[in-house]
């Protein structure tokens, strides 16, 4: 298959930026490869909103840049940060022109706060914004003959100049597995946009989708490009304790914004002792604050208390959150709801420059799988989806101008090799799969989580290595699956991961290691 374009991810940023495309050249030929269908990407999950300055008579750029700095802790690049808050407010217009809804008042957004944020900014629609912004992209792309969608389709790997021994410094596309057939094919492409999401599934408990293996940063990983700020993984403080058909429910930080409390095992409010800001402190001190309270007390869990906010506003904003309690028999207005710090947002990923590209010519890295400088040391709440609209934007007019620069012959992409691989895999080789991919999750949840030692962390890299062994040795006997493919990336994501987390010596943000102490 050859395509002028080819995007890796159907979420938030993949979608925007195809959309760009189709709006400025429709005649170039783009290809969206989703992992399960167009809907299942870990923006429908995003409850919040996205952070964006409209309310100018009480906010301003500058207090949402000084925001953003702070919960980076100081870890930002200003510069992005500067262009990215400014940029928003035109991103966001262009979503509602696409056909997307955001709560108001009158004529007016109806603006939530989060933790970090000096003042109300959040856009949102309830609590399923993300759903929202998703289901209206989706019914937007496929107005666009020119763009064609690939569900249920997996990266294996970047095609570079290994496969095609060219010297070129170049990404010619990539191979995707059908995750039904199992089949691989090629896709030969000038243009290859990475939106492939983070790497939530390397933790036992995460508010990511199932997709979240770190697909898009393995394959970046095996092409020599270059990942900056894997140690910084935002753990999201509350978190559903009780998983629900399997999957773990984030509960968002607007329930706080709103007036809910935290709770230790024995009742107590705890979170003013920890920062003056309480429950509406940075993510990093309120998730590390309730990992505290948990070790104290030998409980699994504190408890979130919605009983201080107004029924009216609970069952108006969070009718998402109230009716997946009540599927384990929990009544917020009641109850005391069990929460859990889970993983939630990579702030590291793939380092780019401020048009979205890669070291790797021809690839471009967009939303959670990329390294802005936006983030630093810790994303400030509801700034991912804002990222997602300037950077695909971005992203989109410098790949137009990229596409008409000097590229290599129509004859060479039709010659780029396709994929060759065994025939067989055993159902010995496929349970051994599942198990080494749990294995892996508990090693980086006990001992690359929120709290860290040195230690750990070696022992870490130890384990890892038997895992890297098996895998290794599954990947190279036996037919490709698409389980091998995700316990593939995971192994290397893992690895990029605990290796830079050795090499940070300072705790800075949501990174925390107990023997950088002094």
């Amino acid at each position: 298959m050859i395509t002028d374009i080819l995007v890796i991810g159907s979420g938030i940023s993949g979608l925007c930026y195809a959309i760009k495309i189709g709006e400025q050249k429709p005649n170039l030929k783009l290809n969206i490869i989703s992992k399960n269908n167009l809907l299942e990407s870990n923006t429908r999950y995003a409850q919040g909103g996205i952070a964006v300055v409209s309310n100018f008579q009480k906010d301003s750029f500058n207090k949402h840049i000084e925001d953003t700095m702070i919960a980076g802790a100081g870890k930002c690049d200003r510069e992005v940060v500067k262009f990215v808050v400014e940029e928003g407010n035109i991103r966001l217009r262009e979503l509602i022109d696409w056909g997307i809804n955001f709560d108001k008042n009158e004529e007016e957004f109806h603006l939530t706060k989060e933790g970090g944020h000096s003042e109300k900014r959040i856009v949102h629609n309830k609590d399923r914004t993300g759903l929202e912004i998703q289901e209206s992209l989706i019914r937007k792309i496929k107005t666009f003959p020119n763009i064609k969608l690939l569900e249920n389709h997996t990266l294996v790997d970047l095609i570079t100049d290994h496969h095609t021994k060219s010297k070129n410094n170049r990404c010619y596309g990539a191979y995707v597995i059908s995750n039904s057939k199992q089949e691989i094919i090629r896709i030969s492409s000038k243009i290859t946009v990475l939106s492939t999401g983070g790497t939530g599934q390397l933790f036992s408990h995460t508010t990511n989708s199932e997709n979240s293996t770190g697909d898009g940063l393995g394959a970046a990983y095996r092409a020599k490009v270059f990942m900056k700020g894997l140690p910084f993984v935002q753990f999201h403080p509350t978190a559903l304790y009780e998983k629900i058909e399997g999957n773990t429910f984030l509960i968002s930080e607007a329930v706080r914004g709103e007036g809910g409390i935290l709770k230790n095992a024995h009742g107590e409010r705890f979170m003013p002792k920890y920062h003056p800001q309480a429950e509406l402190a940075p993510r990093d001190i309120v998730a590390r604050s309730i990992a505290n309270e948990i070790r104290k007390s030998g409980k699994p869990y504190v408890y979130l208390d919605f009983k201080p906010i107004d029924k009216k506003i609970l069952i108006n904003q969070f009718p998402t959150i109230l009716e997946n309690c009540k599927k384990i028999d929990l009544n917020p207005m009641v109850d005391l709801i069990p929460v859990i710090p889970a993983a939630h947002y990579l702030c590291g990923g793939i380092q780019v420059n401020q048009f979205g590209e890669t070291g790797l010519k021809g690839l471009y890295a967009v939303g959670e799988c990329s390294y802005t400088g936006l983030h630093g040391a810790n994303r400030l709440a509801s700034n991912s989806l804002l990222e997602s609209l300037v950077f695909s934007h971005r992203s989109a007019i410098d790949s137009l101008k990229k596409i008409n620069e000097k590229l290599p012959s129509e004859s060479f992409y039709k010659n780029i090799p396709e994929w060759k691989e065994s025939q067989y895999i055993s159902n010995e080789k496929i349970a051994a799969i599942g198990r080494l991919k749990k294995r892996l999750q508990k090693i980086m949840t006990t001992k690359v989580g929120i709290f860290k030692n040195t230690r750990g962390l070696l022992e870490a890299e130890i384990e890892l290595k038997e895992i890297f062994l098996n895998t290794r040795n599954i990947y190279n006997k036996n037919k490709l699956t698409l389980g091998v493919c995700e316990l593939r990336n995971m192994v290397s994501v893992a690895y990029l991961m605990i290796k830079q987390s050795q090499d940070l010596k300072e705790n800075v943000g949501v990174f925390y290691n107990h023997d950088n102490v002094a």
